[in-house]
């Protein structure tokens, strides 16, 4: 039995959507008959063109449709939540499948899950039927459900995919709150400042206009930058979207995003988070994968993808080649000189004492603490060094209004 996606005209001419499982298309329409509609599409939910493929490795098929689309972190993370806490309670798993689609109210969550439950009552494992949903659940996911129902452990590893989905979101969450203020911040002084300069000063500067006298320095700087911005300022907004395009259009330049990424890694402070976050991001994952039964070579090359800083995913995949050559993973990734000494010292120690999955989720928690702390500091020092950026501003701006006040008796004589 396969779920089925379709829309409809009830007997009022309505046109209605919805999903209905059955086992041919021709059965399904003549459910949908029994219910009084008129079938006018049927398709069978899936976001793949064929079945088939392995379920941790590439797909030799092409996406079918977009209609599937993907899963958001909380969506995923409460589908995985859910099915965790049903299969540990020994429901099977197409009813705990059944059960998280009624619990449901999102329609995409409600497909992509009946289409899941379709191919696991075909006889599918639950790694081959997600892998029919490859936008919706990434390798990382697959990988590891396929190693839980290797092990027969298929609760357990649910649950820690939870874990660290949770974990995932709630650290996205801390980084996004702590940036979205100081960048809310910045905007709004850079908008006051320009606002000043463009419409407030050119109206008080120009009383002096009849004096017939030299304006101090200061005031006829203010006057030319206002003139500047007033005359040119469109022509400088599209220069800097027209710059913005085109550095985008660069990125997809392999060759030009390994240079800005290596030059984003050499910044003082901006390279020492970007380090440290995608350092972390790969230690969690390769700890969850690698604790769930994955080989380490399979964890580093699915581990690699969410690295996002190219010339760390490139020293990821040398690692593995090394590593696949006989080296121990602490020596591979330590050659690149691009991951923290403390990390890789807790793989030396997790190798040597045979406890590398825990030693990974500890240098993933050190990675992460780290970056949480250095933000924080970030934060707390970059609010008052704008604050007092923005009082001085707003301080020459009235000295260049007020100095040829304090002269206007002089200028007038």
């Amino acid at each position: 039995m396969a779920a089925y996606e379709y829309a409809a005209l009830d007997t009022r001419g309505r046109q209605q959507k919805g999903l209905i499982e059955g086992d041919t298309p021709r059965q399904v329409r003549q459910l949908l008959r029994d219910r009084g509609l008129t079938p006018l599409d049927i398709h069978e939910v899936s976001d793949r063109k064929s079945r088939g493929g392995p379920a941790t490795g590439a797909s030799t098929t092409m996406p079918r449709s977009r209609r599937s689309g993907g899963l958001s972190g909380a969506e995923l993370s409460l589908f995985t939540r859910q099915l965790s806490t049903l299969a540990r309670s020994g429901l099977p798993l197409d009813e705990a499948l059944t059960a998280v689609s009624q619990q449901s109210e999102n329609k995409r969550v409600q497909r992509i899950t009946l289409g899941v439950r379709a191919r696991v009552i075909e006889g599918n494992s639950l790694a081959f039927a997600l892998a029919e949903f490859p936008n919706a659940f990434p390798p990382l996911f697959r990988a590891t459900v396929e190693a839980g129902e290797q092990a027969g452990k298929l609760d357990s590893v649910l649950a820690r995919l939870a874990d660290y989905i949770e974990g995932r979101q709630a650290l996205r969450g801390k980084v996004l709150l702590a940036v979205l203020y100081p960048v809310i911040l910045s905007l709004v002084a850079i908008g006051v400042v320009i606002a000043l300069l463009t419409y407030v000063v050119p109206k008080v500067v120009g009383v002096f206009d009849s004096i017939g006298q030299q304006l101090p320095p200061l005031t006829r700087g203010l006057i030319a930058l206002s003139g500047f911005l007033r005359d040119k300022g469109p022509y400088l907004a599209i220069l800097i979207v027209v710059g913005v395009v085109l550095f985008v259009r660069a990125l997809r330049n392999t060759d030009f995003r390994r240079r800005k990424d290596l030059f984003v890694l050499r910044l003082p402070l901006v390279g020492r988070l970007v380090r440290g976050g995608n350092t972390g991001r790969f230690m969690r994952t390769l700890g969850i994968l690698f604790g769930s039964g994955v080989p380490i070579l399979d964890a580093l090359r699915i581990g690699a993808q969410v690295v996002d800083n190219l010339p760390m995913r490139e020293a990821v995949d040398v690692a593995a080649k090394r590593v696949r050559e006989g080296a121990s993973v602490s020596r591979a990734l330590s050659e690149s000189k691009l991951f923290p000494p403390i990390t890789l010292h807790l793989i030396a120690s997790g190798e040597s004492s045979g406890k590398l999955d825990e030693m990974l989720d500890r240098a993933a928690d050190n990675q992460e603490r780290e970056l949480e702390v250095t933000i924080a500091a970030m934060m707390g020092v970059f609010e008052p060094v704008l604050i007092l950026t923005m009082g001085a501003v707003v301080l020459v701006i009235v000295l260049a209004i007020l100095l040829p006040i304090f002269d206007l008796n002089q200028l007038v004589k």
